[in-house]
């Protein structure tokens, strides 16, 4: 199973980090150990001082393929969720100065994410998605597909170009606007359109 990140998918967000809007997806990847397992609890890691929160409407994929023309895409993906990238925004920040990868900052043990699974239905498709997250009960960040600048089947049409697609791998389609810092204590709470599909304890 592999993780698939997308950076910099909404404009409002790349303008709040100072980076350049990207004219074709920006891809990194995390490692299978990076999920949240059901039931554990996450942790503040202890290499960073700034964690920040970053929720993003999460894809499965249910088909093998490589390759894959955007007006087939969206028969390789079958349900969707709202998840976390987490961040580690001071790495990330010592890493970029120097012209290093991210991985440290993005990839670390339990820094992704995800909520239940909601069926994808041809109607969905139709309709942007809006989603949300709430820290301590307050929404901080909103976020609608109709925003996105690479949608879903472009994102799927891209990455499959370079590594191929399996069944089960999962794909972060990008944070909105709103990105923040998060501290121990802090209760997370992660919503498709008004349902709840995650909450999480920083502990």
């Amino acid at each position: 199973m592999k993780i698939f990140c997308v950076g910099r998918n909404y404009a409002d967000h790349a303008k709040e980090l100072g980076n350049a809007v990207p004219e074709e997806p920006v891809i990194f990847m995390k490692p299978k150990s990076a999920l949240l397992q059901p039931h554990t609890p996450f942790y503040y890691p202890e290499f960073s001082n700034e964690l920040h929160y970053e929720a993003e409407l999460v894809l499965r994929i249910s088909k093998n393929g490589k390759y894959i023309q955007q007006k087939h895409a969206s028969k390789y993906y079958n349900a969707i969720t709202v998840g976390i990238d987490f961040t580690a925004r001071d790495v990330q920040a010592d890493l970029k100065k120097k012209g290093l990868p991210w991985e440290k900052a993005k990839s670390w043990d339990n820094s992704a994410v995800i909520g239940r699974w909601r069926d994808i239905t041809p109607d969905m498709l139709k309709h942007p998605i809006k989603f949300s997250l709430a820290n301590n009960g307050d929404i901080v960040q909103h976020g609608n597909s109709a925003d996105m600048i690479f949608t879903f089947d472009k994102i799927v049409e891209n990455i499959s170009q370079y590594f191929s697609l399996n069944i089960g791998d999962l794909i972060y389609t990008g944070t909105p606007a709103g990105v923040g810092e998060c501290v121990v204590g802090d209760y997370l709470e992660g919503y498709l359109e008004s349902e709840k599909m995650f909450d999480l304890e920083i502990k």
